[in-house]
């Protein structure tokens, strides 16, 4: 099983700690720009649920125990281990073993310098291998984040659905997207695992 944290070139995926929760304050206020592309459909939480907001990282930082595969891990840059973001898994179905996951960037300041890239593929990687019975992976977004769509298809997640105007979005519809990758597709193409292949 893969030990925590999980190292790239540029970030580290690791367990959250009591340093990360002012950053997480910070991020998650209202009108931050990367809330305008994950999930800006759902109801934005006000400044005044923000306890709420960072209950769940508080249970996690207090744990004495955390589930493996972990539930939602921090995405830190490798340098200076600033947080910029985190990786998640939710199950669809969980009858089904059907799990899906997700990423996200918080500092405008990092995209587009690979870290989504590196953050998700090493999060795949941690979710096959710590969760064998696992067939599959899930990603969902919306066609009005190109760069999460461009994220998924570089990672070689496949689009299996699109459902047309199934989200509105400041009064525009917008089509839901899902990917997937099956797990015998991600190790033909990660045969040595993801991280090798940064390496390469």
């Amino acid at each position: 099983m893969t030990e925590l944290p999980l190292r790239g070139r540029r970030i580290v995926l690791r367990d959250w700690t009591a340093d990360d929760l002012p950053a997480l304050e910070h991020w998650f206020q209202p009108g931050r720009v990367w809330r305008a592309l994950d999930g800006p459909y759902y109801q934005q939480a006000s400044t005044s649920e923000m306890p709420q907001q960072l209950a769940p990282f508080r249970r996690a930082i207090e744990a004495t125990e955390l589930p493996t595969p972990r539930v939602s891990i921090a995405i830190a840059t490798a340098d200076d281990d600033a947080l910029v973001g985190r990786v998640s898994r939710y199950w669809q179905s969980e009858e089904t073993l059907w799990l899906s996951l997700g990423v996200g960037v918080y500092d405008p300041e990092q995209w587009g310098r690979g870290i989504g890239y590196e953050a998700l593929g090493l999060w795949s990687q941690y979710v096959l291998d710590a969760m064998p019975d696992l067939a599959r992976l899930d990603l969902r977004t919306w066609s009005g984040n190109p760069r999460m769509m461009r994220l998924a298809e570089r990672l070689g997640y496949r689009l299996e659905a699109r459902f047309r105007d199934a989200r509105i979005v400041d009064g525009t519809h917008f089509d839901a997207m899902g990917y997937g990758t099956l797990r015998a597709e991600w190790s033909e193409r990660y045969p040595g695992g993801f991280a090798a292949s940064l390496d390469a």
